[in-house]
């Protein structure tokens, strides 16, 4: 069983994609669809914006989700076929599309509220993540759970890597802890506090978007970040769209189900190769490749 995954914010790099569009530029519709939602011109912005602009969030989201689907495209394009999909934080947007729940507009106009909604809410709060390596997520639900500032667990990336979240006071309470453990910290170069209660703001604002679209039965098994499994029940997505802005990711959680489900290939698209990585320091028995140029699209061992 093979599971397509797609990559999350903070995987932006000047010039994604590139290669890909100028071997096959039939897929520049991607740019196309997206610009005109957006009102703004995502090929200039994924092909030509420096690090400093494509890393804003306004900026990114739409960029490495467009990124994503083209990549995914190239390689349908040359055979690719796939079972099921997952996405990490905003690669869940790119899952919708690729499962057949949206359309690639509605897309676009989820990205474009949810990206808005984001960059507006870390401008009323300051928050910070920091990546935590080499202790087990227990242990830093334990440590989280006992600070007196804000600070919760995201992100279970893998058995030994939780992103935690929370006020800037709360990632320096937490610090010297982890650090009597053993444990790295890794601060991370966002802009707020994201998958935490400090962007309830956003959540209640993407929502008035979210309610308007029309979200369709996926043709493929959807696996969701929210639920850490297999997502059956699609009845309000907007609601748990919104949800998941606020919710952690439970992407370990994920991987476990889709191997317990059969899946024994994975292949990311977009820009990095983040996902493939904990794919691999999760889980044994099994494949795992990207797609994210012309040489990992032509090489990736994912046609037969």
């Amino acid at each position: 069983m093979t599971i397509s995954l797609f990559s999350g914010q903070g995987a932006q790099v000047p010039g994604m994609g590139g290669d890909i569009v100028s071997a096959m530029p039939e897929l520049k519709e991607v740019y196309t669809a997206g610009s005109d939602i957006l009102g703004m011109d995502l090929e200039k912005i994924c092909l030509e914006a420096s690090a400093e602009e494509l890393g804003r969030t306004i900026n990114s989201q739409p960029a490495i989700m467009a990124t994503s689907i083209i990549c995914l495209k190239a390689a349908q394009a040359k055979g690719y076929t796939f079972d099921g999909v997952a996405g990490h934080s905003l690669g869940e947007y790119a899952a919708m599309y690729a499962s057949g729940m949206i359309s690639l507009e509605d897309a676009f106009r989820l990205i474009k509220a949810r990206a808005a909604a984001m960059e507006e809410a870390v401008t009323q709060t300051k928050g910070a993540m920091a990546a935590v390596v080499k202790v087990e997520a227990s242990v830093v639900e334990e440590v989280c759970a006992a600070a007196k500032e804000y600070v919760v667990p995201v992100n279970y990336n893998s058995p030994l890597q939780t992103v935690i979240a929370g006020t800037p006071e709360g990632i320096e309470e937490v610090t010297p802890v982890f650090t009597e453990k053993k444990a790295r910290v890794l601060p991370l170069k966002v802009a707020g506090a994201f998958h935490s209660k400090l962007m309830q703001p956003a959540a209640d604002l993407f929502y008035e978007t979210a309610k308007n679209i029309t979200f369709a039965e996926p043709n493929v098994k959807y696996y969701s970040n929210v639920t850490g499994d297999e997502l059956t029940d699609f009845s309000d997505m907007a609601s748990l769209l919104a949800k998941h802005i606020v919710s952690p990711v439970r992407f370990t959680a994920e991987l476990t189900a889709m191997q317990a489900a059969g899946a024994d290939r994975f292949v990311e698209f977009g820009p990095g190769r983040t996902l493939t990585g904990l794919v691999r320091k999760t889980l044994t028995g099994v494949s795992a490749y990207n797609v994210e140029n012309l040489a990992t699209l032509e090489g990736a061992a994912i046609y037969e």
